[in-house]
């Protein structure tokens, strides 16, 4: 095994390496390398956990999305037939038409 000194970056071949990449075991330069949660780690693991990371948020995410859609027909639903049922109980005589009749036909 070769020491870090003797080592050069693997994107920048005239670059001696800072650090190497726990996830990969590549040797990197400090411009290649970044610190993510207390470890040095290379851009394309990083971008590896981080895709990793945001499908399993974004399958929690499409879930939540349908859950609150389901939700809002829910409440459309109930709100228009507790509409209804409110109409429903409404006597005959005041919506069959004969109520604007009396009130209006009747004056001078």
């Amino acid at each position: 095994m070769s020491s870090l000194a003797h080592q050069r970056c693997l994107n920048h071949g005239n670059r001696e390496a800072a650090a190497r990449c726990p996830e990969c075991q590549h040797y990197f330069c400090r411009e290649c390398v970044s610190e993510h949660d207390d470890r040095v780690i290379c851009a394309a693991c990083l971008r590896k956990m981080l895709r990793t990371g945001s499908t399993r948020w974004s399958a929690f995410a499409g879930l939540l999305a349908v859950g609150e859609v389901l939700v809002g027909v829910l409440t459309v639903w109930l709100f228009f037939y507790a509409v209804g049922r409110n109409l429903i109980s409404i006597p005959d005589s005041f919506h069959s038409g004969t109520i604007w009749k009396v009130r209006f036909m009747d004056e001078p």
